[in-house]
C-alpha cells in the first residue's frame, strides 16, 4: 500500500506538468503530492511493509516531485541570478553526494536525516507562502537550510557515519535495512 501511495506521487507530479503554475489545479495536485509524501512512510511502518525498495522509490518520487516543481515554478518566478546560482550549487552538491554514496557503498544510498526532512518540509511550504513573504527572503532561508542539509549529507556519506543514514522506518524496528554497513563493516575483497 505504501509503495502505491509513493507511486501515486510520481503520477501526480507528472500531471502537474500539464497545469499552469500556481493555478488552483496546480495547488490541489501539489498538496496531494506533498500529503502522499507525508503519509507513505507512516503507512509502511503501520502495515509492516517497510523495505529498501520503498525507501528508494520514495527518494525517486521526491526527486521527480522536486524537479517538476522547479520546472513549473522557476520560469514563472522572478528569481534573482544569485538565487539561481545558489540553487544550482545545491543541486550539484546533492548530485555529488549521490555519486559519492554510490561509489563508497556500491549501491544507491538515501540519507533521511532530520535536516533533510526539515528542508523537504520548508520546500513543500515555500510555494504556499509566496503571496505572503517576498521570494528573496523565503528562498534565501530555504536555500540556507538546504545548503546545510546537502553539506551534512555529504559529510555522512564521505565519513561513513551511520546514525542518520538508516532507512527511517527500519530504524524504528531496530533493523538498519538492507545494504547498511557501519564504519567498521567492510565488504569482503
Amino acid at each position: 500500500m505504501a509503495n502505491i501511495i509513493t507511486g501515486i506521487r510520481i503520477v501526480i507530479s507528472a500531471l502537474m506538468l500539464f497545469c499552469p503554475a500556481f493555478s488552483p489545479t496546480f495547488f490541489l495536485l501539489y498538496i496531494a503530492a506533498g500529503t502522499s509524501d507525508m503519509i507513505d512512510g507512516a503507512v509502511a511502518r503501520k502495515t509492516g511493509t517497510v523495505s529498501a525498495f520503498g525507501s528508494r522509490l520514495d527518494t525517486i518520487a521526491d526527486i521527480v516531485f522536486t524537479a517538476v516543481c522547479l520546472i513549473k515554478m522557476l520560469p514563472v518566478l522572478e528569481v534573482p541570478v544569485w538565487l539561481s546560482v545558489w540553487i544550482a550549487v545545491i543541486a550539484f552538491v546533492k548530485a555529488a553526494n549521490i555519486a559519492a554514496g554510490y561509489i563508497r557503498q556500491k549501491e544507491f544510498v538515501a540519507v533521511h536525516s532530520a535536516i533533510n526532512k526539515a528542508t523537504g518540509g520548508l520546500l513543500f511550504v515555500f510555494p504556499l507562502t509566496l503571496a505572503l513573504i517576498d521570494l528573496k527572503y523565503s528562498a534565501a532561508f530555504l536555500c540556507a537550510v538546504a545548503t546545510a542539509a546537502a553539506v551534512y549529507e555529504g559529510f555522512l556519506m564521505r565519513t561513513g557515519r551511520t546514525e542518520e543514514r538508516q532507512i527511517p522506518a527500519c530504524r524504528d524496528s531496530g533493523n538498519p535495512g538492507p545494504g547498511f554497513r557501519g564504519p567498521n563493516d567492510r565488504k569482503p575483497p
